[in-house]
């Protein structure tokens, strides 16, 4: 009896803290029937049997921040016919990309006893800024459901179906209270993807932005509101460059409100 071919999958690590290949690992019981229907076949988190590629589904994590991930990135996509961003580090450059906006040769000379060893690129950049990406799947950590549906539509050759709001609508949805208009507090929620299950603002903080821009967001519309609710010079810009700081969008109006203040 010829036995049933299973789709290949195989996860791998760059810069990052894990998060998002234990947000995977969280799946448990869909990761079950998930693991009937696929091969895990490269998941260091979760196994330690290696199967060679190619494979049919490959999961990044990680920004590149090393030159040595330069290279292990393209690997990876030669190896893979479908190539997955996954959070925020894999789609913008993550908390690590905070460096872009700095001096990487100083932080090193302050942080570290020998500097000389440390090996940093001066940036840390979004795996499709070196090859080419199937899909994003924003999120610090990703939501796994969102994981899951994206994994599910590709073995059943239909297109993934994902949230297109914003933040904002989620807490309509939650009957959750604005924090921009009930305590002037700075939010990116109108300007976000929606997937967080608007975490912050249910606890009366406002959005980080951690699944980064919305699609086609007209950012520069809420900057009026952003810097309305400042509660200290900086505060909008030290905002947008958290999380998702490095995404274009976000990126480019930490700009304008750097342009606003030195005018």
């Amino acid at each position: 009896m010829t036995p049933i071919y299973k789709p290949t999958l195989a996860v791998y690590k760059f810069s990052s803290c894990d998060g998002c290949q234990l947000s995977l690992l969280n799946m448990e019981d869909e990761l079950l029937e998930l693991a009937e229907k696929i091969e895990v076949a490269y998941f260091l988190e979760a196994r330690r049997k290696i199967l060679p590629g190619p494979y049919d589904i490959g999961l990044v994590e990680g920004s590149i921040s090393i030159e040595e991930e330069v290279e292990k990135i393209k690997t990876a996509r030669r190896d893979c016919q479908v190539l997955i961003a996954l959070g925020t580090c894999a789609t913008s450059g993550g908390l690590q990309s905070l460096r872009n906006f700095g001096d990487v040769e100083a932080y090193k000379k302050i942080v570290y006893q020998q500097p000389e060893v440390i090996e940093a690129l001066p940036t840390s950049s979004a795996i499709k800024d070196h090859v080419k990406v199937d899909f994003e799947l924003w999120g610090c950590p990703v939501n796994k459901a969102q994981v899951l549906e994206v994994i599910t539509a590709l073995l059943h050759d239909r297109r993934p179906v994902l949230p297109q709001h914003s933040v904002c609508q989620t807490c309509k949805q939650r009957g959750i209270t604005c924090v921009i208009v009930s305590s002037n507090t700075p939010c990116l929620g109108p300007a976000t993807r929606a997937g967080c299950g608007a975490l912050c603002p249910a606890v009366n903080r406002g959005c980080y932005g951690c699944f980064g821009p919305l699609p086609q967001v007209e950012i520069e519309a809420m900057l009026p509101v952003l810097r309305s609710t400042e509660r200290y010079p900086g505060e909008a810009v030290n905002l947008l460059r958290t999380i998702s700081g490095n995404a274009p969008e976000f990126r480019q109006a930490a700009e304008i409100f750097l342009e606003m203040e030195a005018s």
